[in-house]
């Protein structure tokens, strides 16, 4: 079972084998997200919102993977980005039920390093609910930093002048 628990937590060899695991973490879920609404068809809301039970199974899951690891958020352990990623992109939910275009790519893009940023940067509030305790701080911050950068899109994208038009 400790096993499959690593397995998860670390989604195979993403986490364990391959340079700077929580960005791979990240594109895995953004490429993730991708198939289901840009290929499958799937509204971005529905997507988040079947997302919600795997953050919920990845406090549990992170909380073990850190004791048999041994460590505080173990950079390996990436369920915490894949799980969280989709909600980077609610704002653009309008967007991804129209044609894919460039314009499509470039706002996913955009969350994505914002997701990145919020996430390596930790600032304060961030910071501060990753001292919760075990699994919680590890899927907490990752939630709030896909919050920010949700926000901060949300915000580019209904306020910047259109690249695309």
């Amino acid at each position: 079972m400790n096993r499959v628990v690593l397995l998860l937590a670390t989604l195979g060899p993403l986490g364990k084998n391959l340079p700077a695991p929580g960005t791979m973490g990240s594109l895995a879920g953004t490429i993730f997200f991708m198939i289901l609404t840009l290929l499958m068809g799937l509204p971005a809301h529905l997507i988040a919102i079947g997302f919600i039970p795997l953050f919920l199974i990845g406090i549990p899951l992170c909380t073990r993977a850190e004791i048999l690891l041994d460590r505080n958020d173990p950079g390996e352990v990436i369920w915490d980005e894949f799980s969280v990623i989709p909600f980077v992109f609610l704002p653009l939910s309008n967007l991804l039920q129209q044609p894919v275009s460039r314009e499509t790519f470039f706002w996913i893009a955009t969350g994505f390093i914002l997701f990145r940023f919020f996430d390596v940067a930790k600032p304060w509030i961030i910071r501060s609910v990753q001292k919760l305790p075990r699994g919680w701080g590890v899927m907490m911050d990752d939630l709030l930093a896909a919050g920010a950068s949700a926000l901060v899109l949300w915000g580019a994208k209904t306020f910047s002048l259109s690249f695309f038009s």
